[in-house]
């Protein structure tokens, strides 16, 4: 029995800030390269650089580690930094199949592979709905 989602569990899993980092550079390498990443990868203009960051310091205290996304960027939802964008359903699956493939590439255990795209689900999930609330009028 794992204990992902428990103190700094998951962070650890991931291998902490070096691991999650190379996460977030396999994830949008597959972004640039696989045809169903195309799309959403279009909707972050020109170079990732602070967009990666971004992502990655979210991501280390998401999953239990360093909480320095506020202090570095401000508080932010999610969902609503993300309401300017029109996102569907083929736009979130898109997403995550991205991250999925990206999680290929990482020497993470599979178990912690599965907790974590179900986890990523749910934010992705949200944001969808939030751009589907938004855009439909």
């Amino acid at each position: 029995m794992n204990n992902y989602g428990t103190l700094d569990s998951s962070y650890i899993a991931a291998g902490k800030e070096v691991g999650i980092r190379k996460l977030v550079d396999d994830f949008y390498h597959q972004m640039e390269t696989q045809k169903r990443g195309q799309y959403i990868r279009a909707m972050h203009k020109g170079d990732l650089d602070v967009i990666k960051d971004k992502l990655s310091v979210f991501l280390m205290g998401w999953l239990g580690g360093p909480r320095n996304y506020a202090q570095k960027y401000g508080q932010m939802s999610i969902p609503m930094v993300h309401k300017h964008l029109v996102i569907g359903e083929e736009e979130r699956d898109a997403w995550l199949y991205c991250m999925n493939e990206a999680l290929k590439y990482q020497n993470y255990s599979e178990d912690f592979k599965d907790y974590l795209i179900a986890q990523l689900s749910r934010p992705a999930e949200a944001i969808r709905r939030v751009s589907r609330m938004e855009h439909s009028g």
